[in-house]
């Protein structure tokens, strides 16, 4: 059994970890409900530019974006990876890289060519190490996610889709359901499938009807921009429902930490007690010894 004083530094070790993780959990539920907020305010622009992008791709235009145009043969396939910077938030980053990775095998399984798009630290950290092709990369967003940062990362992966470069490009990144429940999500970016542009399930409105606009002074440089900006407004939000969910995962690791901290000190506290009260009674069974034989 371990002496007193070293089940005390450990006891005492313990706490501080567990001051610590009690100070992350307080920062992590503070930015949680920060995060949250500004996920919701996205989503009404998110929503808006959508319907227009819907009505735009319905419209019957001489002029069709190429980000609509489904391609015949997929070979080159661009992928966005959006994770954290920082760790200490459970398995988030992990789940989402684990089916992002499963999921290259498979394409290059099939004969696919993959680049990656990283956006958070940990993400390119993890695909540098297994030597995928990283052709963009953000970090250091910090706890507010700022569309300007992204763009020059999203703007190499854009171009490629309209250069050809790119067959297909796929986004990855946590979905926040609830502060328990972050999903890992594999979404096609583009081209632009209709249910996706059209509207989805849980918000239940889809476009039944659909009108043209008065181009000035002619509809590509419009809809060029637009479907950009609509592209940009997917990644956005993709990056503040990953925010929410770091926080939220963050949070809820560092409870799990600073109780199982509480169960830990309440076992070297035990073992304490049995160490003192064992040098205790071989103290006294020593004294006694001593006087039975004198």
């Amino acid at each position: 059994m371990a002496g007193s004083r070293e089940i005390r530094n450990k006891i005492k070790s313990v706490k501080n970890t567990q001051k610590i993780t009690r100070a992350m959990e307080m920062v992590a539920a503070s930015k949680m409900r920060k995060a949250q907020d500004r996920m919701k305010k996205a989503r009404p622009y998110g929503e808006k530019i959508r319907d227009v992008a819907a009505h735009m791709s319905r419209a019957n235009t001489e002029y069709r974006h190429p980000f609509l145009i489904e391609r015949d043969t997929v070979k080159r396939i661009g992928v966005i990876i959006v994770t954290s910077d920082k760790g200490l938030c459970g398995g988030l980053n992990t789940n989402i890289l684990r089916k992002a990775v499963n999921q290259m095998k498979r394409w290059q399984a099939e004969g696919e060519q993959v680049e990656v798009s990283c956006i958070g630290n940990k993400g390119l950290g993890f695909m540098s190490r297994i030597g995928a092709n990283v052709i963009s990369q953000v970090v250091a967003l910090g706890d507010t996610p700022d569309i300007e940062k992204l763009i020059g990362a999203v703007k190499v992966v854009l171009d490629g889709y309209t250069q050809d470069r790119f067959d297909r490009v796929f986004i990855f990144y946590n979905r926040f359901i609830n502060t328990m429940k972050q999903e890992p999500i594999m979404e096609q970016l583009l081209p632009l499938t209709d249910e996706r542009i059209q509207g989805s399930e849980s918000s239940g409105e889809k476009v039944k009807t659909a009108w043209d606009y008065i181009y000035e002074p002619e509809a590509k440089p419009v809809i060029d921009d637009v479907m950009v900006r609509y592209v940009e407004a997917l990644i956005y939000q993709a990056v503040a429902e990953n925010m929410a969910s770091e926080q939220s995962a963050r949070m809820v690791a560092m409870k799990a930490a600073s109780d199982n901290a509480g169960n830990v000190i309440d076992e070297l506290t035990l073992i304490y007690n049995k160490s003192r009260q064992a040098a205790i009674t071989k103290e006294l069974s020593e004294i006694v010894g001593g006087a039975a034989a004198v």
